[in-house]
C-alpha cells in the first residue's frame, strides 16, 4: 500500500516528477508506471525542501505503513508553507555555502535573488562582527555557533548557524536562523551614548574646577543638557528645574523654546496649582501628556505644544529636579521615549551632584587653607592689638598724629581679621554650616580671653572662631586692660590668676570699670581659692561664670551661648587720658 500526497501539479511537464521519501530506489516495492515518472529520492528534510522548492515536484509517495516516512512526507509538504510564516529568517545553506532555500523573512534582507548565490553575497558583502568571525567553518567543528552581523543595507542581524547531516552522519548542508537585532543595536547605542554622555556632563577634575567661578560652572552644565539633549534625544523644547529642599521651590535651570511667561512662572512641588512639573517633583513618578489641550494638568510651556513628557531628576531615589520636553505634535512622544529620558536624568542628576561634591571639594580645601592662615596669624595680630593699644596709651594727649596712626594700625589689623573671618564663613559648605547649627548663638560674639598659657590662646582662636566667635587674646592683665580700654567685648574670658594679677578680683574690678555691660568669666587651675577669689567676685556681681580647667570645649560653648547678648551698637569704650 502507498499514500499519494499530491502538491501543485505541473501538468505542462513532460515527464512528473514524484520526491520518493526514501534513500535506494531498489528498496521500494510501491514505485509504479515506471519510465512515465521521474522519481526523486530524498533522505532528510533539508534534502526534500530543496527539491520542493524547485517547483517541478508533482507528489510525494511514501509507505503507509513506514509511520515514520508518512509523518516526514507530511513536515515536508508543510514545511515551506510554515517557514513562510516565521518572523525569523530561515535559509538552507550548502557546502559550498551557496544558498538552496530562503523564507521570504531571509530574502527581504537581501539584494537580490538566493538561490544558488553565495550566502555573503546574498547578504551584499557584510561586516562580521562576532563574536564568531568564521561562522561556517566553526559550525563544521563544532555543530552550532552564534555570530552576529551587520549587512550593507544597515540591518544587524544575529545568526545561528547549525550544521545538518544525513543519517550516516555525513555533513550536507546548513541550516541558518537569523533574527534582525536593528532596533536593539540602535537602542544600545543610543544608551551607550547617553551614558557617555552622562560622565561627560561632569567631566571636570579639581584642577579645572579650581579656575571656574560658580556661574561658569552652571554655564558649563546648561550649555552641555542642550547640546547632548538636541544629538541624543532630538528634542527642541527643553525644560530643567531644580527642587530647592528648603523651599520647595522649583528654580529654573535650562530653558529652551518655551515662552517668557513659562520661564518666569514660579512652581512649586505640589500635586496641584503647580502644572504637570509640580506633580512629577511632588511624586517623584514621570509624566506622559499625549494631549495637552484636554489635560487639565497642563500649563503652557512651548506655544502650540499639543503633548509633554516631564521626568523627574533623581539622586538616589531623592528628587532634585525636573525635565520636561514639549512637541507641536500629539501623540509625539512614545514610552521608549520616557525610558531615554528618564535615563538621561538620571545621568544629568548625578552629574549635578559630583560638580555639587567637586565644588564642596574645593570649598573645603580653601576653608582649610583658611583656617591654617588664620591660625598662623591669630597671635601675631593680638600681639599687633597689644601693642597699638599700649602705645596709644602712651601717646594719648601728647602726639594726636601718632594717637591717630596707632588707631588706624588697629582698625586694619581687625579688617584683617573680620576678612579673613567671613571668606572663610562663605566657603564653609552647607553640610558643616548645619551641623553647626546649633550653636548660631555664638556668632559675631566679640570675645577676649586672657591666659599666660600660649596653647589656651591658641586654642581660643581655633574653637571659638569655628563657630564664628570674633577672638582677641591677651597674655597678662595690664594688656587685657589695655585692650578694654580702646574696644568693646561681649564676653571676657580671664584666668583667675596671672603674672602681673595675682588676684583675679582685683582685675575683675578694673575691666568691669572699663566695660560695665560686659560678662567676665574667671577660669581657674586650682582646686583650692585661698583668697576666695571666686566667691567675693560672684557676690560683687563682677563675674557670671566659673571654669575649672580642664574644662570640656562644650562646656565654655553652652556657657557662652546662655549669656544675655549685648546690642551691637553700643558704643566703644570712651578712650582715657593715662
Amino acid at each position: 500500500m502507498s499514500q499519494w500526497c499530491e502538491t501543485e501539479p505541473n501538468f505542462l511537464a513532460v515527464q512528473p516528477r514524484i520526491l520518493v521519501l526514501q534513500s535506494s530506489p531498489q528498496s521500494n516495492p510501491l514505485l509504479w508506471k515506471p519510465g512515465e515518472v521521474e522519481y526523486v529520492y530524498a533522505d532528510s528534510l533539508p534534502e526534500a525542501i530543496t527539491l520542493l522548492r524547485r517547483g517541478d515536484i508533482v507528489g510525494v509517495l511514501a509507505d503507509i505503513h513506514d509511520i515514520n516516512l508518512l509523518e516526514q512526507g507530511e513536515t515536508v509538504l508543510q514545511a515551506n508553507r510554515i517557514l513562510e510564516l516565521l518572523e525569523d529568517g530561515v535559509a538552507l545553506v550548502d557546502e559550498q555555502w551557496r544558498i538552496l532555500w530562503a523564507n521570504s523573512r531571509f530574502r527581504s534582507w537581501c539584494t537580490g535573488p538566493v538561490e544558488e548565490v553565495r550566502f555573503y553575497d546574498a547578504l551584499g558583502s557584510p561586516e562580521i562582527l562576532g563574536p564568531e568571525y568564521s561562522p561556517f567553518h566553526a559550525a563544521m567543528q563544532q555543530g552550532r555557533v552564534a555570530t552576529c552581523l551587520r549587512t550593507s543595507q544597515g540591518l544587524f542581524l544575529e545568526l545561528i548557524v547549525t550544521l545538518l547531516s544525513s543519517q550516516q552522519g555525513k555533513p550536507t548542508h546548513f541550516l541558518v536562523l537569523g533574527r534582525d537585532i536593528t532596533n536593539e543595536r540602535q537602542r544600545q547605542q543610543k544608551l551607550d551614548a547617553i551614558h557617555r554622555a552622562g560622565r561627560a556632563l561632569a567631566a571636570l577634575s579639581p584642577e579645572q574646577l579650581a579656575h571656574m567661578t560658580p556661574s561658569e560652572r552652571i554655564e558649563l552644565l546648561k550649555q552641555n543638557i542642550l547640546r547632548y539633549t538636541h544629538d541624543l534625544l532630538h528634542y527642541d523644547v527643553i525644560e530643567v528645574r531644580l527642587l530647592d529642599p528648603r523651599t520647595g521651590k522649583l528654580e529654573l535651570l535650562v530653558a529652551e523654546g518655551i515662552t517668557s511667561e513659562a520661564a518666569q512662572r514660579e512652581l512649586y512641588a505640589r500635586p496641584q496649582g503647580n502644572g504637570i512639573t509640580g506633580f512629577v517633583a511632588s511624586s517623584g513618578k514621570s509624566y506622559l501628556c499625549p494631549d495637552t489641550a484636554h489635560d487639565p494638568l497642563y500649563l503652557e510651556g512651548a506655544r502650540g505644544a499639543r503633548s509633554s513628557l516631564t521626568v523627574p531628576l533623581l539622586f538616589q531615589d531623592r528628587v532634585i529636579g525636573t525635565f520636561n520636553v514639549e512637541s507641536p505634535k500629539p501623540n509625539a512622544f512614545t514610552e521608549e521615549d520616557q525610558q531615554f529620558l528618564e535615563i538621561f536624568s538620571r545621568e544629568i542628576a548625578q552629574a549635578i551632584h559630583t560638580l555639587e561634591l567637586l565644588v564642596a571639594e574645593k570649598r573645603e580645601t580653601v576653608s582649610q587653607s583658611l583656617d591654617l592662615i588664620r591660625r598662623e596669624i591669630a597671635m601675631p595680630l593680638d600681639a599687633i592689638l597689644i601693642t597699638a593699644a599700649m602705645l596709644q596709651e602712651r601717646y594719648i594727649g601728647h602726639d594726636d598724629e601718632m594717637v591717630e596712626q596707632l588707631n588706624t594700625i588697629l582698625k586694619n589689623a581687625r579688617t584683617i581679621q573680620e576678612c579673613l573671618i567671613r571668606v572663610g564663613e562663605t566657603m564653609t559648605p552647607p553640610q558643616a554650616q548645619s551641623e553647626g547649627g546649633h550653636h548660631q548663638g555664638l556668632r559675631r560674639l566679640r570675645v577676649l580671653v586672657v591666659d599666660s598659657d600660649e596653647r589656651v590662646r591658641r586654642s581660643a582662636h581655633s574653637l571659638l572662631e569655628r563657630f564664628g566667635c570674633r577672638v582677641e587674646t591677651a597674655r597678662v592683665g595690664r594688656e587685657a586692660i589695655s585692650l578694654a580700654r580702646l574696644h568693646a567685648y561681649d564676653v571676657i574670658v580671664t584666668d583667675i590668676r596671672l603674672p602681673d594679677y595675682e588676684d583675679g578680683y582685683e582685675l575683675c574690678q578694673q575691666l568691669r570699670q572699663l566695660q560695665p555691660g560686659t560678662h567676665v568669666i574667671l577660669m581657674t587651675g586650682f582646686g583650692y581659692d585661698a583668697k576666695h577669689t571666686i566667691i567675693r567676685a560672684r557676690q560683687a556681681g563682677l563675674i557670671v561664670g566659673t571654669l575649672f580647667k580642664p574644662f570640656r570645649v562644650e562646656q565654655l560653648l553652652s556657657l557662652l551661648e546662655s549669656l544675655p547678648r549685648t546690642k551691637d551698637s553700643r558704643p566703644e569704650p570712651a578712650v582715657t587720658t593715662a
